[in-house]
């Protein structure tokens, strides 16, 4: 465990120098709202298609138990959650204009996230909506194909496809091309997220590398740690933190950044205190034996 926690801290050394350099760099672009009619229906679908390919997935997980309907439920509330592996599928897909439509195109590889990903994923939540629970509770029940459960979410549920899409308008600004993003990146990421609520270390917060790129770290303060934990992490986060001009933004952000890696030391030092403490009694008990074997040879 302690060296999970240790690989946690330099994860998050790597993440923290990749933010420092982006600091600078203008956010990340918002949903385009306007684009939402041309591509809901096409969304629909992939909502559906994803809904039942993860769920035989987990299926073929745990052959021969039966996918209970609490992960049912789980699948269709996180799907459209670009912070949870369920929606990773919105990452692969490209928004392309042909003629007077838009149409969606799996890459095949995942991408860095600019407006179109963030377009599908405001279309996939408001299509969903409140109906996550009854998605789930109609596969479970069924176990429908992939066309019989679109037909239920598109129309029945939603009216996503109730209606032909809109043509797009002339003068609509074309969207940014798909980027496909760096394996080290995508690869990291997923192992923060996988190291999300991991057992023993519950002070570790795992933040995408879009909320940091960002500044988005919710409502955590560090200015009441106490300064003497800094000496605990010298070397390259270190020399960045120091060498990087003060501007207050930078400031904010170092301190944000710190106060992650402070989380998880505090974590890596419970666990090095307690296998120093299981050592130490180890060599203790050692050390006696081997006395009294010694003692014994003597008396001999």
């Amino acid at each position: 465990m302690a060296k999970l926690a240790a690989l946690a801290i330099l994860l998050l050394f790597s993440i923290a120098e990749i933010s420092l350099s982006s600091a600078k760099k203008p956010s990340a672009a918002a949903a385009r709202r306007e684009d939402i009619p041309f591509i809901r229906c096409q969304v629909c679908h992939k909502i559906a298609e994803q809904i039942y390919n993860q769920v035989e997935k987990k299926q073929a997980q745990i052959s021969p138990k039966k996918v209970s309907e609490y992960q049912i439920i789980e699948i269709a509330e996180n799907v459209c959650n670009l912070k949870k592996e369920e929606a990773d599928w919105i990452l692969q897909i490209d928004i392309v204009e042909k003629g007077d439509k838009l149409e969606l195109v799996e890459q095949g590889t995942e991408g860095l996230c600019n407006s179109e990903c963030k377009t599908i994923e405001r279309a996939c939540q408001e299509i969903i909506g409140y109906s996550d629970t009854d998605v789930a509770e109609f596969v479970y029940k069924h176990r429908p194909s992939v066309d019989k459960l679109a037909n239920v979410l598109c129309k029945d549920l939603s009216d996503a496809c109730s209606k032909s899409p809109p043509p797009v308008p002339k003068d609509r600004i074309p969207g940014e091309a798909f980027v496909a993003k760096p394996a080290k990146d995508a690869e990291m990421e997923k192992i923060m997220r996988s190291m999300e609520g991991m057992p023993g270390a519950p002070s570790m917060k795992m933040y995408s590398r879009d909320d940091i790129m960002n500044n988005r770290f919710g409502d955590e303060d560090g200015d009441d740690e106490d300064d003497d934990d800094e000496d605990k992490f010298p070397g390259k986060l270190g020399n960045i933190l120091r060498e990087k001009e003060s501007s207050k933004k930078d400031k904010d952000l170092k301190q944000k950044i710190l106060q992650g890696v402070k989380d998880a030391g505090k974590v890596v030092k419970g666990h090095v205190n307690k296998v120093s403490k299981q050592l130490g009694s180890w060599w203790r008990g050692k050390k006696t034996s081997t006395k009294t074997s010694k003692k014994g040879k003597s008396e001999l």
